[in-house]
């Protein structure tokens, strides 16, 4: 008979084990909301609604169709921007639709590859180049572009008359009525800002088992049905598809409240949510074109900011690590265990956790189109992000921070 006194490994697995059972069944049924479980997609706005008659209602009650103006920070980005460009050119908002690219120090051909792009649409009119001044030591890269968007739009005649701002990356394509569906969601549901997680390229073994889980991952710690709820605390964004109310980033204070946050969208969500209201969903209308090489891509991304999420704290990555373990890691390993050594009450702690675990998954197996056989890769995915977060800690300690498109970022509290 196994030894499972206090001293054996089998009574840590199996104490281990049914804990993990006890954070599913919460996890299952009650993180978000017994009605809106973070794991079940039910926020999502796409360009085109399969209710075509309730999306023309919501249409035509809108009674005008203000300006608005994309501000897309871009940094080394010649081998994406071309059709990002092109689709925020190519999108059929009623009303004027003016983007403005702010290159951020570019060593590439950036800038010359977005105005080729529109002007192969004849619509070089639309689009306004313009170079970011060097970055202050306080503010990071993507935020100080941003806030050169912003500035340049003050001061340019109509450009300062548009109410909405649209904050997209450079790796973004939308489909055509993308603008027009997030106006639609903002104006008619009354809302300060709109962002959209937009598809994720994953393309390879390693993006197929990792990508999804990020989104995965991301929807757990912020279950987008309390970010969507104005009673709820929890705020988060998306950063590659932001739609903001220009009076609401005023009166949060602008980008500078933020200037040196390396997780810009969920600070900007957080300050937004203070005196507003956010929606936060899906979409498969808007993808990422910017391939990921391998793992070691995927790493690099990951380790940027994965310490940050933790605001630099030793005690919060100690709990994040624990965390992962006993919650992705111990499930398979209890029912490995538990059934080579004949002990069935481990084996059905360890296979009950896992089950959860992989049901928690499937919405977002389909949402990414790959083998349901896919879903039980959640712990090892789990395991991987596990040790990128604390190689970002390590990156930090040693006092490199978090680099990213050749510039460090140095550790900051709070």
């Amino acid at each position: 008979m196994p030894d499972i006194t206090p001293f054996s490994m089998l009574f840590w697995v199996s104490i281990f084990s049914w804990a993990s059972v006890t954070i599913w069944l919460y996890l299952v049924f009650l993180r978000g909301g017994i009605k809106h479980p973070y794991w079940l997609i039910g926020q999502r706005l796409e360009a085109e609604s399969q209710n075509k008659a309730s999306n023309h209602a919501d249409t035509a009650a809108i009674g005008s169709w203000p300006p608005v103006v994309a501000i897309v920070p871009a940094r080394d980005e010649a081998d994406v921007i071309g059709p990002a460009i092109t689709s925020l050119l190519s999108q059929d908002y009623p009303g004027r639709f003016d983007i403005i690219l702010i290159d951020d120090g570019s060593t590439d051909d950036t800038a010359s590859t977005a105005r080729k792009a529109a002007l192969a649409l004849g619509r070089a009119n639309r689009l306004h180049v313009f170079s970011a001044p060097p970055k202050p030591t306080d503010w990071t890269g993507k935020l100080w572009a941003m806030e050169q968007g912003l500035a340049t739009m003050k001061n340019r005649g109509s450009l300062k008359e548009s109410p909405f701002l649209l904050f997209t990356d450079a790796d973004i394509e939308h489909q055509p009525g993308m603008l027009t569906a997030l106006y639609t969601q903002a104006e008619t549901k009354h809302l300060d800002a709109v962002s959209l997680m937009v598809q994720l390229r994953q393309e390879g073994f390693w993006a197929a088992i990792l990508i999804p889980a990020f989104v995965y991952f991301f929807r757990l710690l912020y279950p987008f049905s309390a970010v969507n709820n104005p009673e709820k605390s929890a705020a988060a964004a998306a950063g590659g598809c932001i739609l903001v109310r220009r009076t609401a980033l005023e009166a949060a204070g602008g980008l500078a409240a933020i200037r040196s946050s390396i997780i810009d969208d969920c600070a900007l969500a957080k300050c937004l949510k203070n005196n507003g209201r956010l929606w936060l969903g899906l979409t498969r209308s808007a993808q990422s074109v910017r391939p990921y090489n391998g793992l070691g891509g995927i790493w690099s991304m990951v380790t940027r900011n994965a310490y940050a999420q933790l605001a630099y704290s030793p005690w919060l990555l100690m709990i994040c690590l624990v965390g992962l373990i006993v919650v992705f890691l111990v499930p398979p390993v209890a029912l490995i265990e538990g059934v080579r050594t004949g002990n069935t009450t481990i084996a059905l702690a360890g296979g009950m956790a896992w089950g959860l675990m992989s049901l928690t998954y499937i919405p977002m197996v389909y949402e990414y189109r790959f083998g349901l056989l896919k879903m039980i890769s959640l712990p090892v995915a789990a395991g991987l992000y596990g040790v990128m977060t604390l190689d970002s800690a390590r990156r930090h300690w040693q006092g490199k921070g978090g680099l990213w498109k050749g510039r460090i970022y140095p550790q900051r509290r709070g």
